[in-house]
C-alpha cells in the first residue's frame, strides 16, 4: 500500500516553486516535440497528399519503438558518446546526438514526396521514432536523477511537471506546425509540408541550446555500482576472461533490472501491474490517433484545429496536470489512477456527441477542453505511479521497461484505428463509444492488484 502525508493545498503548492522543477518542465518538452513530428504532422501530411485513412492509421506502427526502448536502455546507461559525453555530460550528449538525428532526419523528409515515396517517408520516420525513443530514456533518467532518492513529494511534483512540459512540446509545437503548414499552403506552395518541416527543425536547435541549462551530476556512484555487478557476477562464474566479462555485463545490466522487479513485486502482481500498465491508455490512443483525420473531415480547418485542439487544450492540459499532481500527492497516486481512467472514458463520449451532431465550434471546444483534462489527470498519475515503482538501483532501465509497455498497448493496437474506422463505415460516433469502453480491462487489473502493490516513496 502506498503512503502519503495529509497536507495544506497550500504546502502541496509550494513543492512546484523548487528550482528544480524548471529543468524538468524543459526535459518534458524536449520529449514531447518530436510527437508532433511523426504523430499529426505526418498524419495530415500523408492525408492531404491523398492517401486512406487507413494508410495513415497502419503508419503509425512507427511509434511502436518506444514500446521496445527498454531492449536498449541498458547500452544508454552505459555507453558513453565520444567527445559530447566528456564535454556536456552522459545523459545530455546522448540527447544532444538524438536530437541531430532528429534534425537531420526532419532535412530528409523535405526532400520526399509521399506520392512517389512512401517506403521513403515512413522510414524516415521511423529513424525519427528509433531516434525519440532513445532520447526518452535519457530523459526520464536525467528528470529523476534531478531529484533526490526519498524526496516523495518533489518526485510526484516532477512527474506533474514533465508532463507539463511534454505537452507543452507537442502541443505548441502542434501549433507552429499546422500554422506553418496552412500559411505556406495558402501563399501557393505545394510543398508546404516539406517546407515546415525545415521550420520545426529550428525548434530542434532551441532545444539543444536550452538543454544546457539543465544541470547533470556526475555519474560517479552509478559507474561504480555497476562495476560491482558485474565483479559479483563474474565471481559467481567461477573465472575471469573475456567471455565471463561479457556474460557478467549483459547479466547485470539487462536481466538484473527484470529479475528485480519480479522479486520485489511478486510474479503474479508484478504480471498484473504489466497488464494494467499495456491496457491504461489504449482507448485514448485510438482517439488520439484519429482524431486530427476526425477533425478535419467534419469540417474543421488547419488553423480551427490549432486554436482548439493544440493552443487552447495546451492551456487545460498545464492547468489540469498541476492540479493532478497535487491531487495525487494529496490523495495517493492508486485512487488518482482509477479516477482518471473513468474521466478518459467519459470524455471520449463527447468526441461521439461531436460526431452525431455535426461540426459545431462550441462543442468543438468543450469536448477538447474535457478530454485534455482527463489526459492531463491520467497521464501525471501514470508518470508518478511508475516512478514510484521502479528500483532506484536500475532506474532508467526499469522506468523504460514499464514505459514502453504502457507505449506497447497505445501503439500497437490502435495502429488498427484507421481500420476500425473504415470498417465502421465512417461512424465516428460509433468508434468514439468503442474508445470508451476499451479503459474497463485495465482498471480491473487495477483493482484486483491495488491491495498488494508495492510503491517506494522516493
Amino acid at each position: 500500500m502506498e503512503i502519503y502525508q495529509k497536507q495544506s493545498f497550500k504546502d502541496s503548492f509550494k513543492v512546484y516553486l523548487d528550482y528544480r522543477m524548471l529543468r524538468i518542465l524543459l526535459l518534458g518538452v524536449i520529449s514531447g516535440f518530436p510527437w508532433v513530428i511523426i504523430g499529426s504532422s505526418l498524419s495530415l501530411w500523408l492525408k492531404e497528399d491523398g492517401l486512406s485513412r487507413t494508410t495513415v492509421g497502419w503508419a503509425g506502427l512507427i511509434f511502436a519503438v518506444y514500446a521496445f526502448n527498454y531492449l536498449w536502455a541498458p547500452l544508454i546507461d552505459r555507453i558513453r558518446i565520444p567527445w559530447l559525453t566528456n564535454r556536456v555530460g552522459h545523459r545530455r550528449g546522448w540527447i544532444i546526438l538524438m536530437q541531430l538525428i532528429i534534425l537531420l532526419s526532419l532535412i530528409s523528409w523535405s526532400f520526399v514526396d509521399p506520392k512517389t515515396n512512401l517506403a521513403m517517408v515512413i522510414t524516415i520516420g521511423l529513424i525519427i521514432a528509433i531516434a525519440s525513443a532513445t532520447q526518452d530514456i535519457t530523459v526520464d533518467a536525467l528528470r529523476i536523477e534531478q531529484i533526490g532518492q526519498y524526496e516523495g513529494k518533489s518526485m510526484q511534483a516532477g512527474a506533474a511537471m514533465a508532463v507539463v512540459g511534454w505537452w507543452t512540446g507537442y502541443k505548441i509545437g502542434g501549433v507552429v506546425a499546422l500554422n506553418t503548414a496552412e500559411y505556406f499552403q495558402k501563399v501557393g506552395f505545394e510543398n508546404y509540408w516539406q517546407i515546415t518541416f525545415l521550420v520545426l527543425g529550428i525548434i530542434i536547435i532551441a532545444c539543444n541550446i536550452a538543454l544546457m541549462f539543465v544541470h547533470e551530476n556526475q555519474p560517479i556512484e552509478r559507474e561504480n555500482s555497476q562495476k560491482e555487478t558485474d565483479e559479483l557476477i563474474q565471481r559467481k562464474l567461477g573465472s575471469y576472461n573475456f567471455f565471463t566479462k561479457i556474460t557478467a555485463w549483459v547479466s547485470g545490466t539487462i536481466a538484473g533490472p527484470v529479475v528485480s522487479f519480479f522479486k520485489k513485486n511478486g510474479f503474479k502482481i508484478a504480471l498484473g501491474i504489466l497488464g494494467f500498465v499495456f491496457l491504461f491508455k489504449i482507448g485514448e490512443a485510438f482517439l488520439g490517433r484519429m482524431s486530427i483525420i476526425f477533425y478535419k473531415e467534419i469540417g474543421f480547418s488547419k488553423s480551427d484545429i490549432a486554436v482548439y485542439s493544440k493552443g487552447l487544450g495546451w492551456i487545460t492540459t498545464v492547468v489540469f496536470t498541476l492540479l493532478g499532481g497535487l491531487f495525487a500527492i494529496r490523495s495517493g497516486v492508486i485512487k488518482a489512477m482509477f479516477i482518471s481512467g473513468i474521466l478518459m472514458a467519459s470524455t471520449n463520449l463527447l468526441f461521439s456527441l461531436l460526431a452525431w451532431s455535426g461540426k459545431s465550434e462550441w462543442l468543438f471546444a468543450i469536448a477538447v477542453i474535457f478530454d485534455d483534462m482527463a489526459a492531463a489527470f491520467a497521464t501525471v498519475a501514470f508518470v508518478a505511479f511508475i516512478s514510484m515503482l521502479v528500483d532506484r538501483t536500475y532506474t532508467a532501465t526499469q522506468y523504460a521497461l514499464l514505459a514502453s509497455i504502457g507505449t506497447a498497448g497505445r501503439t500497437t493496437l490502435a495502429a488498427s484505428s484507421g481500420a476500425m474506422v473504415d470498417w465502421l463505415n465512417g461512424d465516428w460516433g460509433i468508434f468514439f463509444l468503442i474508445t470508451a469502453i476499451m479503459v474497463i480491462p485495465s482498471l480491473i487489473f487495477l483493482y484486483i492488484i491495488k491491495n498488494s502493490i508495492k510503491l517506494s516513496e522516493k
